[in-house]
């Protein structure tokens, strides 16, 4: 088997690990806390439970036939590699949903910490779903599309606009002004969690030394850290020295471990830690279109 093989093999298994461990937690949301307490979180999942308490029809399932006009409409936005991954992991959640949660106890305590873990176990399992380049469907599609022309705004304030009708039509069908409180607070805990989560993948720190000792410490650097560096000539303006200003992007977790590795050759390099929220290219997220 060919490198390249391996590596797609090894894609798709995080892919499915990332899908099942997600939809695990998306269905323990909606299922578990959000259908048993009776009120819409939002989107199509808020709709196929309003669907479900009326009809019984399972929720995995009217979640899936509302997704097929939605796929139609976003698939030139989104692409035909997100739109296989995404019915992928539909279809995984759906088994989870109605073959699985069905077997397991339902919570039917508080309703305010129904809301809150609703969305706390949702937004979880959607932002892993998110990382792996997937969605589980519905307004995630719709979501995702504005994302692309609307890189600016962030999926959780996206998700709160799309949501807010359907968490009203829950509130009219259960006849409670609770089901609209409880599914307000689901969809606030859960997309602060999407955006605290998702940020915590994408984001990370661009280190920028000055050194007089750049190849030494560029070479410790991609040999134990395995980033790359760039390196750009500079003359220090104050001693006329020729030096070394080295670039490299990395993980927070990592930047320290490039300041050591500096320090541990060149006591007097300069070193700038700059944050940055996402990361484009080769080690980093898919360039976008």
């Amino acid at each position: 088997m060919s490198a390249e093989h391996k590596l797609k093999l090894k894609e798709l298994a995080k892919d499915l690990l990332y899908d099942i461990i997600g939809g695990i937690l998306y269905a323990a949301g909606i299922y578990s806390f959000a259908s048993s307490a009776e009120f819409a979180p939002g989107g199509i999942s808020g709709l196929a439970i309003i669907i479900n308490h009326f009809t019984s029809l399972p929720i995995g399932i009217c979640t899936l036939v509302l997704n097929l006009p939605v796929l139609f409409i976003c698939i030139k936005t989104l692409g035909k590699t997100f739109l296989f991954k995404s019915i992928k992991t539909m279809i995984i959640s759906t088994l989870i949903i109605d073959f699985v949660f069905p077997l397991l106890p339902v919570y039917n305590g508080d309703a305010l910490m129904a809301a809150i873990f609703a969305g706390a176990l949702s937004g979880a399992g959607l932002a892993l779903v998110y990382w792996r380049g997937s969605s589980t469907g519905g307004t995630d599609f719709l979501i995702l599309s504005l994302r692309k022309k609307f890189p600016h705004l962030s999926i959780g304030t996206i998700s709160i606009c799309i949501d807010g009708m359907v968490i009203l039509l829950g509130g009219i069908v259960f006849k409670r002004i609770d089901a609209v409180l409880q599914g307000m607070v689901m969809t606030a805990v859960s997309t602060t969690i999407i955006d605290k989560i998702t940020a915590g993948f994408m984001t990370g720190q661009v280190t920028f030394i000055v050194t007089n000792r750049g190849e030494e410490i560029s070479n410790e650097i991609m040999q134990h850290i395995g980033r790359g560096v760039t390196s750009i000539k500079a003359t220090g303006m104050f001693s006329g020295t020729d030096r070394s200003i080295l670039m490299c992007a990395c993980s927070r977790a990592e930047a320290c471990h490039v300041r050591g590795i500096t320090y541990s050759i060149d006591k007097s390099a300069l070193v700038l830690l700059c944050p940055y929220d996402t990361a484009y290219g080769l080690g980093f997220q898919p360039p976008v279109d």
